[in-house]
């Protein structure tokens, strides 16, 4: 029992977190980011007031500072906004929308990056040459000017942030996923299932793909913190979601006009609560990256 625990103790699933748990501040990233996420999928059952609903909004109830009593809200911890919006609520929304948008972005521009870089370096040639121009090009660009261009022609909204954040991501892991597959394709075992005529997509689906995830899992929380910067200052900018979404960066920008009157909070706790989203995601995937690669923290 004791040789049989041994080795299930060495799988590699089970050397990466045990190396992923022995950084205190990684496991400590990890929980405020469960919490975080957790917030905001029980934001509609948690949050003492629906922000997208106009009818609970009292203008009246407008720029109370925290810990204020109101009419829709028994008390209004964090404040309100201009408009009467609780802010606590708004920001619970607010976490969903760009948890939304961080996620959703990097699940469809890793899928498309990660088929883009395979077939890139499975093809070699010109395909692989035109393919990785196509994405040089791309990255030689700024991603907010990207962004911005994609706004400007296809106006605002959520599913338009979405459609601009993955024309800025999928560069990377594509990038990523071919480096990755180079190094794959002279291993052994690849030419054992090219001398078993497997054909070569299954190759690379099934015996390459795998091998190359962590690498692609840690571009990936970047690319998750790096999304939900790029959505907040779309926002901020009034380039972003709908003024009807709470976004977080559209609530940063609700209370610029408001700091100098010392109404400060219409602005501070969105930023906190941003900041902190993204120094959990960042530091985990540091962390997370050192697991996956342990010559990297020596």
């Amino acid at each position: 029992m004791t040789a049989l625990a041994e080795t299930t103790l060495q799988t590699p699933g089970a050397t990466v977190w045990r190396d992923f748990a022995a950084s205190g501040v990684a496991m400590g990233s990890l929980a405020v980011f469960a919490l975080l996420v957790a917030a905001a999928l029980l934001a509609p059952w948690i949050a003492p007031q629906n922000p997208f609903d106009l009818t609970q909004l009292d203008v009246l109830d407008g720029r109370l500072p925290p810990g204020s009593p109101g009419g829709a809200v028994r008390v209004y911890w964090l404040g309100t906004d201009d408009q009467g919006r609780d802010m606590l609520s708004a920001m619970l929304y607010g976490l969903r929308l760009s948890l939304l948008v961080g996620v959703g972005s990097a699940l469809v521009a890793g899928s498309v990056g990660t088929l883009v870089g395979l077939t890139a370096a499975q093809a070699g040639g010109r395909i692989d040459s035109g393919l990785m121009r196509v994405a040089d090009l791309q990255l030689s660009f700024p991603s907010i000017l990207i962004a911005l261009m994609v706004i400007a022609f296809l106006g605002r909204g959520i599913a338009n942030v979405l459609l601009a954040l993955i024309l800025v991501e999928w560069a990377y892991y594509a990038r990523a996923a071919r480096s990755a597959a180079l190094v794959e394709l002279k291993s052994e075992y690849v030419e054992a299932a090219r001398c078993l005529v497997l054909p070569p997509h299954r190759i690379l689906l099934r015996h390459v793909l795998p091998n190359c995830l962590p690498s692609l899992v840690v571009i990936a929380t970047t690319q998750v913190a790096r999304a939900i910067a790029l959505e907040a200052t779309l926002s901020f900018l009034g380039l972003g979601v709908s003024v009807t979404e709470p976004s977080l960066g559209l609530l940063i920008a609700n209370g610029r006009s408001s700091v100098l009157s010392g109404e400060t909070w219409i602005s501070l706790y969105p930023g906190v609560a941003l900041l902190i989203l993204m120094a959990a995601i960042n530091l985990a995937g540091d962390q997370l990256r050192d697991a996956l690669n342990p010559r990297l923290g020596q």
